[in-house]
């Protein structure tokens, strides 16, 4: 129990003052043949979710085990599910990162976007959550993730989006992991800087409203106003506000980031931008560490 407890305060403090990004490798179900075919495994190569999901396992397992993603630039990883569940040269995934990478793992927990309203999408129902937790905190794991989107300046869309994102997190917390709390605005709304200002009012007010001593993390898109949120980072609640890159470029996104100081990257697409199945190993390392070099450099 003692190893336990130092492990997690060593895995607090690496996420809460440690130099680096969190690495997002959590497409799930909807979103995985997109990230296949730009790694050039098209849909004819899988003919069942089985097969998808192994396609992208190995693409997950070349990531992981490729030598620039370390605990040098890196500070955790968010899985799916199913990734969680398996392994790498036998060892499970979550260990794999802590024990050979140095890389605390997440898991995300939510089971996709119920349909829009006022403005915006929240999260289905997670009828099951509290067996998931239970599963993840016996894999190892110190954190989750869930996402709702918000398209348009709607306050109550967004109110409800928050509240149900911190209800949630409650139940997280109480469970023994951190829950990083993601609200995600689009980036192409019209209305993104309208919406953020709003967003981040209702924020503080629910941060504002946690038992003392409930540790959150935030994940939100890199907003129209530089540093808009640096408030939030401050809050003795938060353990760290980290930037989904949300669609833009992995330049575009890393240009953004640098403007806000207080907030690190959780990049998904543009970590894995410019890779290919068919690269040799020495022209895949070479391109991941690019984009690892590129995220941690933003990222300071």
């Amino acid at each position: 129990m003692a190893q336990e407890t130092s492990t997690k305060q060593e895995q607090f403090d690496r996420i809460a003052k440690g130099k680096g990004f969190i690495a997002a490798l959590d497409q799930s179900g909807g979103s995985t043949p997109k990230a296949l075919a730009l790694y050039g495994v098209m849909e004819d190569a899988y003919s069942n979710d089985d097969e998808m999901f192994d396609e992208i396992q190995k693409m997950r397992a070349r990531i992981i085990t490729a030598p620039d993603f370390s605990s040098d630039k890196i500070l955790g990883a968010i899985l799916f599910e199913k990734t969680m569940d398996n392994a790498i040269d036998g060892i499970p995934v979550p260990v794999y990162l802590w024990e050979k990478c140095g890389v605390v793992p997440f898991l995300k927990v939510d089971k996709g976007l119920a349909d829009e309203q006022d403005g915006a999408q929240m999260m289905k129902p997670m009828p099951d959550l509290d067996a998931l937790l239970a599963r993840a905190v016996a894999a190892g794991i110190f954190g989750t993730k869930m996402r709702s989107v918000i398209k348009e300046a709607n306050e109550t869309g967004i109110k409800n989006v928050v509240a149900q994102q911190f209800e949630v997190g409650k139940q997280i917390a109480a469970a023994g992991l951190v829950p990083i709390i993601e609200p995600e605005v689009d980036i192409h709304s019209a209305t993104k800087a309208e919406a953020e200002a709003i967003l981040k009012t209702e924020l503080k007010a629910a941060l504002d409203a946690l038992p003392s001593g409930t540790k959150v993390a935030l994940k939100l898109t890199i907003p129209n106003e530089a540093g808009l949120y640096d408030d939030l980072a401050d809050h003795p609640e938060v353990v760290r506000v980290v930037a989904l890159s949300g669609g833009y470029s992995t330049d575009d996104a890393c240009a953004k980031l640098s403007q806000n100081p207080k907030m690190i990257a959780s990049f998904s697409r543009a970590l894995t931008e410019g890779l290919n199945v068919s690269m040799s190993d020495a022209e895949y390392n070479a391109a991941l560490g690019a984009n690892i070099s590129k995220i941690y450099d933003a990222s300071l």
